[in-house]
Order: structure tokens, then C-alpha cells, then sequence
């Protein structure tokens, strides 16, 4: 069903783009007679393929690990941003969204925002309220579905042409982005994501739209309108004297909170999504986009953060192993290596902005051929960061993310694990628990004295033994087949002697020595 949103010329689009990311990923020039895209070609081909693939393309931008500078600058320039829908599209959207129970007393119908999944208008409804409604496009969640299903399809055709670690890191990324677009697509869920996001952070400061929930649905979402100065108008934010600083503190601040501390944050902060009011607040809109982080990864990612403020190389390797960084059979060397690396990154105070980018994308690049990868959950960090990275910028033209967001890091590391109470209070909140952590203690030293200790492995720990059993029993099998080979040609006689013995040799060999 879903192929009928595909001609055989985007069906071919779709698959010289990603022939051209695996090629790019593995540094293959050619692979038979096809050559990857030039970073122009591939732009203009992902513009040509529409939203799923801007998308995708977008969280692509930040992976210095797969591609080279040109590829990446050619990403980073694709922008979410397209005309407005048809009047046939928009009318049809429309009538879906309200019926004949038109609840406007005036709608706007030129967008104030226009992009790929949906487009905002400004209205006024019976009642008096000013709201802002996001319009779905026209049969956008077929054609996203249709997208995946066609990513998927090649994916499994070129996967077994690519290394163990490339085909995990391309698996898990179009997993991750095919289950984000699909979220981004249900207003449904986009409206429980504002819901929850703002009951989670209803004392944090920051303003959230207020949704009119009895005139949502699937293809339209009412909100109020919420005006203020864009993020990145700088002119704008210095007449009406609102320093930046206390904003970019503002916003580094929540940002802290949402990823360290609550491990929900949402992963799309460009500069349409974030507008200052007139009295300093942030306010914050589009929750298409949101991400929960686990707390084993949200516990890792904050004892990296720790580790390599304090050059810790023991925790530093540890945590980054839990996170999926640096896989379990990673020799120690690779992991010095990148240790020492991430290091300097974390402690030269003479990077600005610009060279620190570019240093932390140059560590990335040089581990590609490394048994490293970066799970998705750090992608969409990196994803926020950039961005947040990027506004400062506009303000301050060294001005470097990772040195000015350390302190306050370091600040809440505390508050982030748990234990942000001063020590009577800490003693305090532990007491009434202390019968029941008595009793655990009692139970696991007698099952320690009666032989029933359970060890429980991380999933990354699981991967890593899975794979590893995978190959020795790959092993065990060529060499139980080389074995067998040569008993059979013994079994036809002694003209084939020394072939029966060159196999035995073999065999043995590679049973001794694997």
C-alpha cells in the first residue's frame, strides 16, 4: 500500500542516496560501476526526496564519524523549512481538522511557519482567545511510512556488504529516526509530548503554549499564541535591552536540568522554537521532537561529563562502555587513545567555539576505522547541543559550549545523581529505608553462601557477548567442517592423503590458535 507513494524515479533516488551514505561511511570510492554522490548531488537529491529524508539527513549532520567536512557542511545546509500546502491540500486538511463546526471567528490562512510535517497559522477563536494551530500536511504520515518502509527494504539489500560495526551504527540510526518521524507525524502524540513536558517542568520558569484540547486532533493542534523576540534576533533582543547573558544562562541551565537531571528533553531547539518575552522568559514550542534518555545512559553521560573533567580514566572508560561508546572487545590502546583525546577537549581553555567543533568532530573522524559508535540517545544530545552551541555563537563569537556549560554541569552532577541534600538531609531521607536495604544486604549474602547469585549484564554487555559467541561458533563450525573434509577424502583413498593432511593441519591450527 505504502508504495504507491513511490515512481520508479524516486524509488532510484532513494536508492543511490543510501548507496552513497554507505559508500561515504566505509571511505568505498566506488563499489562495481557506481561512484557515491558529490556533497551538492547528494544535497539536491535528499531536497528532491522531501521531509523524511531532510530529516534523517539533519541528524546525519552530526555524525563527524561517518562522513568527511564536505559532506557534512552540505547536511547542516538542508533546512526544514518549504511553501506552504496547496489550497486543495489545505482545504481538505482543514475539513478533516474541524468539520462544519468551524471554531474561529478569524483564521489567518497565509502560515506564519511552514515546514516539512506541518504549518502554523494564527486565529482567533468564538471565545476571544488568540491560539496558534499547527496543520498536518496533506497525507504526510503515508508518505513518511512509505519512506520507511523504503529505507528499511535497502538497508537490509546493503547491509551484508558492510562491516559488523557499520551495520549496527546505520541499523540503530534508521531504528531511532523511523520511530521519531512516525512520533512527529502524530499530533496525538505531539500533544501528549507538550502535556507532559509542561507538567514536568511547570516550575522551571520557562513559558509552554496551553493547548485548547477539545479542538485538537490527529491532523491539527490549538494552542495559545505565544509572542516574544526569536532567539537569534540579536537586534530585536538589544532594543528591548534583554541581556544575553542571563537568556543564554537560561537556556544552558534548562537544558541541564531536562538532559542530566530528568532525562526528558526536548531535541529540536533551533531558534523558531525558542522566542524570548519582553520580561527575559524563554519560551519554548514545537514538541514534535522529544526525547527520554534511560537513567543507566543518563547516569553514564553525566559520569563521562565528570571523568573527563577530572581526567578520571577508569571511570571515563567504564562509563563510556555503558553508554555503547566504545564497545566491551575494544583493545586498551583505542581506548587511551580516545580518552586522551576527550581530555584535551574537556581542559584547553584556549579553544573558541570554532576550533572546538572542529577538534571534536576531528576526534570523531579518526575513530571510524575504531571499534566505537555512538548510540542514538547521544546523537540527539549532540543534535540539542550544537544547536544551543550555534546561538551562542550569535552573541558571542567565542563563545565555546563545552567550556561554559562545564561549570554548571559540575554544579548540578550532584543534584543529577540523587544526592543534591546536604548530609543530615541525605541521612535523613535514607533512614526510613534502612530496614529494607538491611534485609537486601541479608539476602544477597545468603545467596552468596548458597550458590544462587544472579549476575545481571547491561544490554551493551549482552551485544557484546552475543557477538562474540556468534564468532567462536562461526569458528567452531569451519574448523568441525575442515576436520570432517578431511576424514571423508581419507575415506576415498590414499591418492588424497596429503590433501586429508593438509586439512587436519588446518583444522588443528586454527583450533589452537583462535
Amino acid at each position: 500500500m505504502y508504495l504507491n507513494h513511490y515512481s520508479p524515479r524516486r524509488i532510484g533516488r532513494v536508492f543511490v542516496f543510501l548507496l552513497s551514505i554507505y559508500l561515504l561511511i566505509k571511505k568505498k570510492e566506488r563499489l562495481l560501476f557506481f561512484k557515491p554522490l558529490s556533497p551538492d548531488a547528494l544535497r539536491e537529491n535528499i531536497n528532491t526526496l522531501g521531509a523524511s529524508f531532510i530529516k534523517l539527513a539533519q541528524v546525519l549532520a552530526t555524525r563527524a564519524d561517518f562522513f568527511d567536512t564536505p559532506y557534512l557542511d552540505a547536511l547542516k545546509s538542508l533546512h526544514d523549512e518549504i511553501p506552504p500546502m496547496p489550497k486543495a491540500h489545505f482545504q481538505k486538511v482543514y475539513r478533516q481538522a474541524f468539520g462544519t463546526h468551524d471554531p474561529f471567528a478569524r483564521f489567518e490562512q497565509t502560515p506564519i511557519a511552514s515546514a516539512s510535517i506541518g504549518e502554523v497559522h494564527e486565529a482567533w477563536l468564538h471565545s476571544g482567545e488568540h491560539v496558534a494551530v499547527k496543520l498536518r500536511r496533506y497525507a504526510i504520515a503515508s508518505q513518511v511510512k512509505a519512506d520507511i518502509r523504503i529505507l528499511t527494504l535497502f538497508n537490509r539489500i546493503f547491509r551484508p556488504l558492510f562491516s559488523h560495526y557499520t551495520k549496527n551504527s546505520i541499523d540503530s540510526l534508521i531504528a531511532e529516526f523511523s520511530d521519531m518521524i512516525l512520533k512527529e507525524v502524530s499530533f496525538h502524540q505531539e500533544l501528549a509530548n507538550l502535556k507532559s513536558f509542561s507538567l514536568v517542568y511547570e516550575k522551571s520558569d520557562v513559558v509552554f503554549p496551553k493547548p485548547y484540547e477539545r479542538y485538537c486532533s490527529d491532523d491539527a493542534i490549538v494552542m495559545s499564541f505565544e509572542e516574544g523576540i526569536r532567539f537569534d534576533d540579536k537586534e530585536a533582543l538589544a532594543a528591548k535591552q534583554i541581556p544575553f547573558e542571563s537568556v543564554m544562562n537560561q537556556l544552558i541551565g534548562f537544558y541541564t536540568e531536562q538532559m542530566l537531571i530528568n532525562g526528558y528533553f526536548h531535541a529540536d531547539p533551533h531558534p523558531g522554537n525558542l522566542l524570548i518575552r519582553e520580561d527575559g522568559r524563554l519560551v519554548l514550542l514545537d514538541f514534535g521532537m522529544v526525547k527520554r534518555i534511560s537513567n543507566p545512559a543518563r547516569i553514564a553521560i553525566i559520569e563521562m561529563v565528570k571523568s573527563s573533567h577530572e581526567q578520571d580514566f577508569e571511570l571515563y572508560i567504564s562509563s563510556c562502555k555503558r553508554l555503547g561508546v566504545i564497545t566491551y572487545e575494544a583493545p586498551q590502546d583505542q581506548m587511551t587513545e580516545l580518552a586522551q583525546r576527550m581530555f584535551e577537549i574537556f581542559n584547553d581553555d584556549s579553544l573558541d567555539a570554532t576550533s572546538m567543533q572542529e577538534l571534536a568532530f576531528g576526534v570523531m573522524a579518526s575513530m571510524r576505522d575504531f571499534p566505537f559508535k555512538l548510540p542514538q540517545e547521544a546523537i540527539y544530545i549532540m543534535r540539542a547541543s550544537a544547536i544551543i552551541e550555534g546561538l551562542g555563537t550569535v552573541y558571542v563569537p567565542n563563545f565555546n559550549g563545552v567550556k561554559d556549560i562545564l561549570p554548571l554541569l559540575q554544579k548540578n552532577i550532584p543534584r543529577a545523581l540523587g544526592a543534591d541534600n546536604g548530609v543530615l538531609e541525605l541521612l535523613k531521607d535514607e533512614i526510613p529505608s534502612l530496614p529494607l536495604t538491611y534485609k537486601q544486604i541479608k539476602t544477597g549474602i545468603q545467596k552468596i553462601s548458597e550458590d544462587e547469585l544472579r549476575v545481571h549484564l547491561s544490554e551493551r554487555q549482552l551485544e557484546w557477548l552475543t557477538n562474540r559467541i556468534e564468532e567462536v561458533w562461526r569458528g567452531v563450525k569451519v574448523t568441525a567442517l575442515l576436520f570432517l573434509g578431511a576424514f571423508f577424502l581419507l575415506l576415498l583413498g590414499s591418492e588424497y592423503k596429503e590433501a586429508a593432511i593438509a586439512l587436519f593441519a588446518i583444522a588443528s591450527l586454527r583450533l589452537l590458535y583462535r
